[in-house]
């Protein structure tokens, strides 16, 4: 599956019933951070979640496939993603949080920064991410 580079932002919801029509939330952190804005009129793509997913990531030319068993991690290594900081880590590094609250480390990034990361470490409940764009 080919992502844009006009993506916006990725989560995960589940479609709800509600009177007539049929609702999907957009977490409030995508308004927060500034990738949404309210009242704005948007695209939206669905993708089953029950099916296996490809990705390929053009910048290290890899694709890898999962399958939605087990949550994997919403980034891959290689690829580049704007994320605002939100902590300061024990070490002293930046942290943001993605999808599902997945935690990006950001080393030299300060609390409120946006910033444009190359992910350079995938693990099962973080990834590290090089800036590349203050």
């Amino acid at each position: 599956m080919e992502i844009s580079d006009e993506l916006l932002c990725l989560f995960s919801a589940t479609v709800r019933e509600e009177g007539d029509r049929y609702v999907v939330e957009v977490p409030k952190r995508e308004i927060e951070t500034g990738s949404l804005s309210s009242g704005e009129t948007y695209r939206v793509a669905l993708i089953d979640g029950d099916r296996t997913t490809t990705t390929r990531s053009e910048s290290s030319g890899t694709t890898s496939t999962t399958t939605s068993d087990e949550p994997q991690p919403p980034v891959e290594q290689g690829e580049v993603r704007y994320v605002e900081v939100e902590d300061i880590g024990k070490q002293g590094d930046g942290i943001a949080r993605v999808e599902r609250g997945y935690v990006i480390i950001v080393p030299g990034a300060e609390v409120g920064e946006r910033v444009k990361v190359e992910i350079s470490e995938v693990k099962s409940n973080f990834a590290v991410g090089e800036i590349i764009e203050e």
